[in-house]
Formats: structure tokens, C-alpha cells, sequence
């Protein structure tokens, strides 16, 4: 039967052609963006698992920044603290000089004008060091100076560096005195006390370096497995997008030829009417 109303072979036609169209263009943005999700209507639950994962490694890649940034600050008090522990083994060394007995007043001033120098530097290390405007240390003894360093891409999750507290008492010029042979003997205790708060700050810092080194790798890890997995997720398949677009443009191509044969066979019926 011949009719001229509908052209369902047109219609036909028509939607296929539209329908390559559609296609074509899809692949096309996966192609040029070269991502396979490329909005809601692409995946809606695909592109929350990734939108999710993105969060995730954009908070851990932070996490690493900040982690490098702990790193630094401990390498630069322990930088410090290893100059102080050099000055006080030189104050000690004066000390067991002026203790002995073969030594004249005039001597003892001279090693207590050297020993007055580094007091006054080892206050100014102590007082003056700072990473990024924060102070590192504390001479008063039971108080601590404590970083905490957000480590990854959740709350809680970070490490505390600790600078304990180093005894003031133990290092500032009545402490460390070697005017006498006495006075001398007190001061190599007084340094012994020093040195060990020195070493038990050193030692917290160096933990949490270390920790924090530990939690750089694992970071590092965890963001290059998620990396893979949400690349998996909507990274487009670049063999799989290219064989689609030569089909798109094929059933475009064929849908339109198809069209205007449709268009053509109307005109057929014109010549029932000669």
C-alpha cells in the first residue's frame, strides 16, 4: 500500500540518523575530554564513586605536602639541637678544664668569658629558632611544644611532633659557670641535666620524623591504587571510544542516505496520478 501521509521508512530514517548523531557527539566529547564520564547523565553512580575518590586523593596528596612540611620543621630543630649539643660539649669540656687544681684564677677567667659566649648562643638558638613563625622549643621544663601534622585526607588522622621541654635552669650563666673550681664541678652536672633534655628532645623529633616518613610511602601508595581505580572508572577506552566513532559515523552516513531514499519513494506515487 502507498501512502503519502506518513513515510514511516522516513521516520525511521530520520531517528536512526538522530540516534547516530547522539553518538557521534558523545564520543566525540569522551574523545577530545578523555574521560568516559562526563557528567551525570553519562553514569550517575560511576561519577559519585569518582567524584568521591577525587576528594580522597586530592585530601592525601595534601596529606603528603604536609607531612614533607613536618619533616622539615623536625629536620630543622634537630639541626639546632645538634648545634646546642656542640656548644654544651664545649662548656662541659671547660668545666672538667677549670676543675682542676693546676689551673690560676686568671685562667679560669679566660674559660669563663668563652663559656659566657656560648650560654648567650645557646639561649639565642633556643629563643630564635622557628619554622615558618612557629617557635620549636621551650626552656622551661615539663613544657612541651607539639605540632600536629595532618597526614591524611580524613580528621584525626595526623602525627604530633613533640619538642619537649628543655630546663632552662640548667643552661642559663648561673648554671653554667666555671669562675671556680667548684663552681666548675656543678656546671658538669648541670651540663649532664642539659644534655640529656637536649637528647630526649632529639629522639621525640626523630620518632616522629620517622613516622612521618612511614606515612609519606604509605600515602603514596594509597593514592596511586586509587589513581588506577578511578582512571577505571571514568577514563575513557580510547581503542573502545574510536571503533564507536567509526560505527557512528557509518550508521550517520548510511541513516542519511537512507532518508532521502525514503524521500525519494514519495515521489513514486506521483506517478499514479499521470
Amino acid at each position: 500500500m502507498s501512502v503519502i501521509n506518513t513515510n514511516i521508512s522516513a521516520i525511521k530514517a530520520m531517528n536512526a540518523s538522530t540516534s547516530a548523531s547522539k553518538m557521534q557527539s558523545t564520543v566525540m566529547e569522551r574523545l577530545s575530554t578523555g574521560k568516559r564520564i562526563n557528567g551525570s547523565k553519562d553514569d550517575a553512580a560511576g561519577l559519585a564513586i569518582a567524584t568521591s575518590m577525587t576528594s580522597s586523593i586530592k585530601g592525601m596528596s595534601q596529606g603528603i605536602r604536609n607531612a614533607n612540611d613536618g619533616i622539615s620543621l623536625a629536620q630543622t630543630a634537630d639541626g639546632a639541637l645538634s648545634e646546642v649539643t656542640n656548644m654544651l660539649q664545649r662548656v662541659r669540656e671547660l668545666s672538667v678544664q677549670s676543675s682542676s687544681g693546676t689551673y690560676q684564677d686568671s685562667d679560669r677567667a679566660a674559660m669563663q668569658s668563652e663559656v659566657t659566649a656560648l650560654t648567650e648562643q645557646i639561649g639565642d638558638v633556643l629563643s630564635q629558632t622557628e619554622f615558618n613563625g612557629n617557635a620549636l622549643f621551650s626552656t622551661t621544663s615539663g613544657t612541651d611544644v607539639t605540632f600536629d601534622i595532618q597526614t591524611g585526607a580524613n580528621s584525626g588522622e595526623s602525627i604530633t611532633l613533640t619538642s619537649t621541654g628543655i630546663d632552662g635552669t640548667k643552661i642559663d650563666a648561673s648554671a653554667l659557670d666555671v669562675s671556680t673550681a667548684a663552681a666548675a664541678a656543678t656546671t658538669i652536672d648541670n651540663v649532664d641535666a642539659a644534655l640529656a633534655g637536649v637528647n630526649s628532645t632529639r629522639a621525640s623529633l626523630g620518632a616522629g620524623q620517622n613516622r612521618l616518613e612511614s606515612a609519606i610511602n604509605t600515602l603514596t601508595n594509597n593514592v596511586t591504587n586509587l589513581s588506577d581505580a578511578r582512571s577505571r572508572i571514568e577514563d575513557a577506552d580510547y581503542s573502545s571510544e574510536t571503533t564507536q566513532m567509526a560505527k557512528a559515523q557509518i550508521l550517520s552516513q548510511a541513516s542519511t542516505a537512507m532518508l532521502a531514499q525514503a524521500n525519494q519513494s514519495q515521489q513514486s506515487v506521483l506517478s499514479l496520478l499521470r
